[in-house]
C-alpha cells in the first residue's frame, strides 16, 4: 500500500509525492515515486521525466504522512 508523504528538506521546496512504505530506523534512504511540489507543479531541481526520486535520510528534516482519500469521506460530525 503507497503512503502519500510531505518530505521537508531544509533550504528545498516541500516535495510531494508516494513511497510504498515507511521508511524503518534502520533505513538510510527513502525513495519518493512521482516526486512534484504540493501544488502539483514540477520541482525546478528535478528533470521533467524523472518517475522515482532516492533521498538521503539525513537530507530531510521531517516526513508528513497524509491520510487516504477514503479515511476523508468518513463522517466524524453532523449536526441536525
Amino acid at each position: 500500500m503507497a503512503h502519500t508523504v510531505i518530505l521537508h528538506i531544509p533550504n528545498e521546496t516541500s516535495v510531494l509525492g508516494e513511497i510504498d512504505e515507511l521508511p524503518k530506523p534502520t533505513d538510510n534512504i527513502v525513495v519518493v515515486t512521482n516526486p512534484r511540489q504540493k501544488d502539483g507543479k514540477d520541482l525546478h531541481y528535478i528533470d521533467h521525466g524523472t518517475v522515482k526520486v532516492i533521498w538521503p535520510l539525513m537530507k530531510i528534516a521531517f516526513i508528513e504522512v497524509l491520510g487516504d482519500a477514503e479515511e476523508e469521506k468518513i463522517i466524524g460530525f453532523v449536526r441536525e
